[in-house]
């Protein structure tokens, strides 16, 4: 596995990689989530570029840039035993030199939800994301459905911006007892762990109620509150369940939908989601 720090040697490398080449991007802190991306990316490519940059125009001021976990040597071990070929390490100032300003804005699809709760996150994120399929310029790009916006945000701007990359939306890959894998579970203390298994238990009360016949949406959300509010470590931020699509919040669900919501579990804000199929 190769590593680069710098543009010119990603580019360098791209340059005589075989074809196809796809690209995960990361922030690094790897889990097995991370790893069922590269496993995609390596049953689909001849080569795959990992990209490992926690990236600050997607941080608020008051969110955790600083304290974001971070551990290179673990990520890089992980990374070869996944098969990767490039892990693009950059610092901040290669990405972001003196003088950068431009930003992406997705539009509609980058306002509820996260893009409502954390301002300029989205712009942030479709920054980056586009910066890093210019540099890589991939055929697939691989992502989680855990962060479902955030994926909708990158589908969308790829068809608005006509850029030649396949966007892959992956399974989210769960723990034993259901909760999301996400960086953020590492401040989790033990009971506050325990406590984090109520979010997927919302999003399967929905899930049961829709597949029963419920087609109401705020009843549907009432249900996923319910159930969040029965945990008294567990503090509700958002319950939406809105089109799949566009991620406009729904009055009767008629076709695919979205459940989503946000919780805080301690000092861990967790997000999760569950598709519900027409």
């Amino acid at each position: 596995m190769r590593i680069a720090a710098t543009i010119a040697e990603v580019r360098a490398w791209r340059s005589q990689a075989p074809e196809p080449v796809g690209l995960v991007p990361t922030m690094g802190y790897l889990h097995s989530g991370h790893r069922s991306l590269v496993e995609r990316a390596r049953s689909e490519n001849r080569s795959v570029a990992v990209s490992l940059f926690v990236n600050p125009t997607q941080f608020g001021p008051q969110e955790d840039l600083a304290s974001y976990p971070r551990d290179f040597e673990r990520d890089r071990d992980l990374l070869e035993a996944a098969g990767c070929d490039l892990l693009f390490a950059p610092q901040a100032a290669e990405l972001y030199p003196a003088g950068c300003e431009t930003r992406v804005d997705v539009g509609s699809v980058a306002t509820p939800l996260e893009g409502a709760r954390r301002p300029g996150h989205f712009a942030g994120v479709a920054t980056i994301v586009l910066k890093l399929l210019n540099i890589v310029r991939p055929r697939k790009a691989y992502f989680g459905q855990k962060d479902a916006q955030q994926l909708r945000v990158i589908q969308r701007m790829v068809r608005d911006l006509d850029l030649d990359v396949e966007i892959v939306a992956c399974p989210t890959v769960r723990e034993p007892d259901g909760l999301a894998m996400s960086i953020r579970n590492t401040y989790l203390d033990p009971a506050q762990r325990a406590a984090a298994t109520v979010l997927i238990r919302a999003l399967r009360a929905v899930a049961a109620a829709h597949s029963g016949g419920e087609r109401d949406a705020e009843r549907l959300r009432q249900g996923a509150r319910r159930v969040l509010d029965a945990e008294p470590l567990a503090r509700t931020d958002y319950v939406s369940v809105a089109d799949a699509t566009s991620l406009a919040e729904l009055d009767r669900v008629e076709g695919p939908a979205l459940a989503s919501l946000a919780v805080h579990v301690g000092r861990a804000r967790l997000i999760d989601n569950l598709l519900l199929d027409a």
